[in-house]
């Protein structure tokens, strides 16, 4: 049983919570703590459920050396809300659905993604789903940033 557990949320679980799934994933096993914490990630709507992310984000996330080919997307369920310390939303439209499904006595667990981002700065991941090689990258850049703080935050946690 993991001592941690982190869950992302996009719309469909195809392009941005997938890419931070896998990062955050990739960057646990080389911390080692890959066995202490639960990563997984989930859409705020069904519309993909059972399928891989889409080819473009493993596309650019396999130039960034990261494999996201055995990951199914699923949709956020009540379960969730109990099962993770930390759900963190991809944008802030997945963040009021979240607020509005979870009980109150998780609402404390809800957390905008880019709040861990040390440099950059906006309030959401954009979806690239209907753009171009340019967007994809860009939510790289932002969750390799974010990833990077929610790795120390992970890290004082596990330690406390």
């Amino acid at each position: 049983m993991p001592d941690y557990a982190v869950l992302f949320v996009c719309t469909g679980n195809i392009c941005r919570s997938p890419t931070a799934h896998g990062v955050l994933a990739q960057r646990l096993e080389h911390a080692g703590l890959a066995t202490r914490v639960r990563v997984d990630s989930a859409g705020t709507h069904g519309y993909h459920r059972g399928d891989p992310p889409d080819e473009r984000s493993q596309a650019h996330a396999a130039q960034r050396g990261y494999d996201l080919s055995a990951l199914r997307a699923r949709q956020v369920s009540m379960e969730d809300f109990e099962l993770y310390d930390l759900i963190l939303a991809m944008d802030s439209g997945h963040l009021e659905l979240l607020v509005q499904r979870c009980p109150d006595t998780h609402r404390h667990k809800l957390q905008r993604f880019t709040a861990w981002c040390s440099q950059h700065h906006g309030r959401d991941v954009p979806d690239p789903y209907y753009g171009g090689a340019r967007d994809f990258e860009h939510v790289l850049d932002l969750v390799e940033d974010g990833c990077a703080g929610l790795l120390q935050h992970i890290r004082r946690q596990l330690a406390a």
